[in-house]
């Protein structure tokens, strides 16, 4: 056996095997303390990948079950508005018997009974046109209008809302006309020529909307253009250089159409313009006209652009809350053009966590001009007159067919609402159970067997300190020697 002073091979053992113990230790006590077996990647890698697809398929089906519970309240709202209207259908329909009775009714109360009618016809209408939820539209025809654009080179956005001009939006196409092109803001050909793209500037400072720009006398005009655009990001502002007078000038184009987008152009000496700032021509805003098909037939709204603080001058909206963005290309495109096409009466519900898992259904209209229309050749609902034998007779079928319509219609929708959407809140609500208790089996830590390790790694700690400490007293047993040798 040897011993040295300088060097304990024993103790560097004992302190690399308590090293181990102490990083055993803190990963133990994370464990512990979060619950969690997995606290970070280094882990267990695999565990994390599998733990947090899982994690982000349990939100999204928690999110798809609240979804699934909206849809179940949205239903409920819709049937109950047409309970109502079922309940005046039946009221309607007694008065239509009793005005049938002409041996008995006078001329007097045929009026009163007419005066019933109407007004339960408007209530109908109220119904149809107010029942909602939130700003949705349920009854009036217009729930789940959606638009798929088809000109996607004229036009890059376009929204559709349940009301075009006033009345419910019905399925067909979008046209479009231009009324007014928009234009950028431009200052044109500014004052200072040069004889082609090399020719050189003075030297000297100028500022595009703020931002300060620096010539030198060895830079040429093309290099002027070249920097200012570099700074377009920064200014909203091109350059480009255009013909004047057989030379070049510079010209600048602001980036963005309309007319909240202005240059503001200033120098001190004569570099692009004569040593003097420019007043540009400020762009202008489109004016569209919109066609769209409702159910009044295809009604017409204007479309402006630069509607609100910032908003560029192709991005156009109506009065009634329709948005229409215009593409470069459709700027160019006088029209009339169709660019879209508006599919109306379904409504899509995203009932799973995943793109794919969704549900359509349609509320057809409730109001009275859609109710009855087939029971008598020309008579819908909204055009009953019971002052007459023919006419209460003609209303009594009338009545009778809007109830079945409308019978029918509760039915599919409680039907949707029971076997549907009940049915898939049960699914999602065990699917999250068991993929909730997958990830936990994955993620979260045993806290049973974490204190037994927790346990052995202390009493290893407390070990290894012991021995650490003695193979530190190792190196006094040379004393002994030399002393002996003294």
């Amino acid at each position: 056996m040897s011993l040295r002073i300088n060097t304990n091979v024993q103790a560097m053992v004992a302190l690399r095997h308590l090293g181990e113990t102490e990083s055993l230790m803190e990963g133990s006590v994370a464990r512990l303390s979060t619950g969690l077996r997995i606290n970070n990647a280094a882990d267990d890698p695999a565990g994390l990948i599998i733990s947090e697809g899982l994690r982000s398929q349990i939100k999204g089906i928690e999110q798809a079950t609240r979804n699934v519970q909206d849809a179940v309240n949205m239903s409920k709202t819709a049937e109950s508005s047409m309970q109502e209207v079922s309940r005046l259908l039946t009221d309607l329909r007694a008065l239509a018997v009793h005005s049938a009775n002409t041996a008995t009714v006078d001329a007097f109360q045929l009026q009163a009974n007419q005066q019933q009618v109407r007004n339960i016809i408007d209530s109908i209408d109220r119904i149809a046109q107010q029942t909602s939820w939130g700003t949705k539209k349920l009854l009036n025809g217009s729930s789940g209008v959606q638009t798929a654009l088809t000109r996607t080179d004229l036009v890059s956005s376009l929204y559709i809302g349940p009301e075009f001009n006033g009345y419910a939006v019905q399925t067909g196409t979008v046209d479009v006309s231009q009324t007014t092109a928009a234009t950028q803001t431009t200052t044109g050909a500014l004052a200072t020529t040069f004889a082609n793209g090399n020719a050189v500037v003075n030297a000297g400072t100028f500022l595009i909307n703020g931002r300060a720009f620096t010539t030198q006398a060895s830079m040429t005009i093309s290099d002027v253009v070249q920097q200012i655009n570099l700074a377009s990001s920064e200014t909203g502002v091109t350059a480009s250089l255009v013909p004047s007078g057989g030379n070049v000038a510079v010209s600048l184009t602001s980036v963005k159409y309309g007319s909240q987008f202005p240059i503001s152009y200033l120098e001190t000496s004569t570099i692009l313009n004569g040593g003097a700032g420019a007043t540009p021509a400020v762009g202008t805003d489109a004016v569209y006209t919109v066609t769209a098909p409702t159910v009044n037939g295809n009604q017409t709204e204007t479309f402006t652009g630069g509607i609100g603080p910032g908003t560029d001058g192709l991005t156009l909206t109506s009065p009634s809350g329709n948005r229409l963005v215009i593409t470069p290309a459709g700027n160019a495109t006088a029209g009339p053009v169709t660019v879209g096409q508006v599919n109306v009466g379904s409504m899509r519900f995203q009932i799973g966590a995943n793109s794919d898992q969704a549900a359509l259904f349609s509320i057809p209209s409730t109001f009275a001009r859609d109710l009855g229309t087939s029971a008598v050749p020309g008579l819908d609902l909204s055009k009953l007159d019971v002052t007459s034998q023919q006419g209460a007779t003609d209303a009594m079928k009338v009545v009778d067919e809007a109830i079945s319509q409308l019978a029918l219609l509760r039915g599919n929708l409680g039907s949707f609402q029971k076997n549907f959407l009940e049915s898939t809140n049960r699914s999602l609500e065990v699917a999250n159970e068991n993929l909730t208790a997958s990830e936990s089996q994955i993620r979260d830590a045993d806290i049973a067997k974490e204190m037994s390790d927790y346990t052995k790694i202390q009493v290893l700690r407390q070990s290894g300190i012991a021995v650490l400490a003695q193979a530190n007293q190792a190196p006094q047993s040379v004393l002994q020697l030399l002393r002996g040798g003294g």
